[in-house]
């Protein structure tokens, strides 16, 4: 464990510091020192306010045992096992099925799960979900990926106005200014180069959180299943939400852009199949795969009051009905 925050942090260094060096080329020794005070204040917006800002835009609605007595409920007894403070729980009015955490810590999180996932899922299903969400937020995950977001969105906004620049005669040799060629490499690479660093950041945490989740909810199938319906929907239905925000694709636990995850470079998420592997290989140490093969979640009580087989029925109600501000 903390072998991964010492290499989340050095992936958060070099973002700062392409920012920071992006700045210099924008406006030598000055530029430099305004990057890397405006590097500090995102630094801590996003450790103040990242929770607020996420979820103000995807539009994500608060519910409560009264609204959502039966979501609410699973969250609580998760977060019960997980050791974790009770986070606020809120509703995407989105048919995608999906679900991110967000906060800076755990006494600031929160877990938002949109209509479709509710729609869609068993119980059993919805609990590694929500298991690995909460994995996220002991992990400080949220915090990590809403600072990489912040200065990996302010690169490009930097890569832009260089464009700009030249576009307009800008920004050429004139007495110590960046060069032509310099203002080139800065737009191509320097995006490139934030961007890979926010990738590699997020697909190392999701097979963490998935390990940590399946522990949580107490079997790794679960969560395997529920990945497979995620990710056959989100082929299916666009998230048009994320879509204008492509910047904060990663918070979800499945890639709501495309149904083409490929675990490399150029994705925000590992692939599917990766992490059911590694999901089954977990399943295989605890001794729970031959019987989640067999039976497909059976096994009696599931630990959240329910039977380990049944089909969804609603788990975000306690009478297996839609209710809360989604209708």
């Amino acid at each position: 464990m903390p072998m991964n925050y010492a290499k989340t942090g050095l992936l958060l260094i070099v973002l700062t510091g392409i920012f920071v060096a992006m700045g210099a080329l924008v406006g030598g020794q000055t530029g430099l020192v305004i990057a890397f005070i405006v590097a500090l204040g995102m630094n801590a917006v996003s450790l103040w306010k990242s929770d607020t800002m996420v979820l103000r835009m995807f539009k994500a609605q608060e519910v409560d045992d009264r609204s959502a007595p039966g979501y609410v409920g699973l969250v609580r007894q998760l977060a019960e096992k997980a050791e974790l403070p009770m986070p606020r729980v809120y509703v995407l009015n989105n048919p995608q099925p999906n679900a991110f955490a967000t906060g800076r810590s755990p006494s600031r999180a929160a877990v938002a799960a949109s209509t479709g996932l509710l729609d869609t899922l068993s119980r059993e299903e919805l609990a590694g979900v929500i298991a690995h969400e909460l994995a996220h937020i002991k992990n400080y995950d949220t915090l990590t990926m809403g600072i990489a977001a912040t200065i990996g969105g302010a690169i490009s906004i930097f890569a832009q106005y260089l464009q700009l620049g030249m576009l307009f005669g800008g920004n050429r040799d004139n007495g110590g200014g960046p060069g032509f060629l310099a203002s080139i490499v800065a737009m191509l690479i320097a995006p490139f180069a934030a961007m890979l660093v926010q990738m590699a950041i997020s697909r190392s945490r999701e097979y963490q959180a998935d390990r940590m989740g399946a522990l949580i909810c107490g079997n790794p199938m679960w969560l395997a299943s529920a990945l497979v319906k995620i990710h056959n929907a989100v082929q299916r239905t666009p998230n048009m939400q994320a879509e204008r925000i492509p910047a904060a694709a990663h918070v979800f636990i499945i890639n709501p852009l495309t149904g083409h995850g490929v675990d490399n470079l150029f994705s925000t998420h590992p692939n599917v199949e990766n992490r059911i592997r590694a999901l089954k290989e977990l399943a295989v140490e605890m001794g729970q795969l031959p019987n989640a093969l067999e039976t497909d979640f059976a096994g009696g009580d599931d630990g959240f009051g329910g039977s380990a087989n049944r089909p969804a029925a609603g788990p975000w109600s306690g009478s297996g009905r839609s209710g809360g501000p989604w209708g």
